[in-house]
């Protein structure tokens, strides 16, 4: 008699023969990448921006407030609230230290209480790109302010209840996928006592599978 009682929900890791595998555009932030692997029994050949990955921060304050900043993104031409983010493209950078880094370099801050919020994969049929979200709490400003450039130049911060960037969320008034993504786990985190946080340092077995140089 078969069991018929559903394992619990998980991805499943796949590993199919990669038969070829070329970089077809060198971008200057990110590459394109071209691969052929065998699925099913058939040769499929796929194109997909090969990316570093990067760490995302949700700083929270003692009254429950999250830190969003202001930044403009050319692609959809709009100044959109995210929270601080940036690329893992430090060589042989701890995934943790680079989270602080991008934290103080982007709003001037720094922070004794770190956790895992979540992971996630931003397109997975377009790209490679993974994204931990961490929390940082117990915040204090920097001892020095950073020197930004480019679209960084003109950041704006603001400090907002987290109910109120949850009901923004749902009226689809803000949409950059780091922010909708931590603030709704952040709101289902702190309804069920934080005991969905990970360790500062726990394993990321997806980015150390498809990234293993650089993990």
């Amino acid at each position: 008699m078969t069991d018929s009682t559903p394992s619990p929900l998980s991805d499943e890791t796949a590993t199919p023969e990669i038969t070829g595998s070329e970089v077809v555009f060198d971008g200057k932030i990110w590459d394109v990448r071209r691969e052929t692997f065998v699925y099913n029994g058939a040769d499929v050949v796929r194109e997909f921006v090969d990316h570093t990955g990067a760490v995302a921060i949700v700083a929270l304050d003692e009254n429950d407030r999250m830190l969003l900043i202001k930044q403009y993104r050319h692609p959809i031409r709009t100044r959109e609230w995210e929270i601080p983010a940036g690329l893992l493209d430090v060589s042989g950078e701890d995934w943790l230290v680079g989270a602080k880094r991008e934290l103080a370099e982007e709003a001037d801050l720094e922070a004794d209480t770190w956790n895992v919020l979540t992971d996630y994969a931003t397109t997975p049929g377009g790209n490679n790109e993974l994204i931990r979200i961490y929390l940082a709490r117990d915040v204090r400003s920097t001892a020095t302010p950073f020197e930004r450039e480019d679209e960084e130049a003109d950041i704006e911060l603001r400090w907002v209840d987290l109910d109120e960037v949850v009901d923004a969320v749902l009226r689809r008034e803000l949409q950059n996928p780091n922010l909708v993504i931590a603030s709704l786990a952040l709101a289902a985190s702190r309804s069920r006592g934080w005991g969905s946080l990970g360790a500062p340092d726990a394993p990321w077995p997806e980015y150390t599978r498809l990234h293993p140089a650089a993990s």
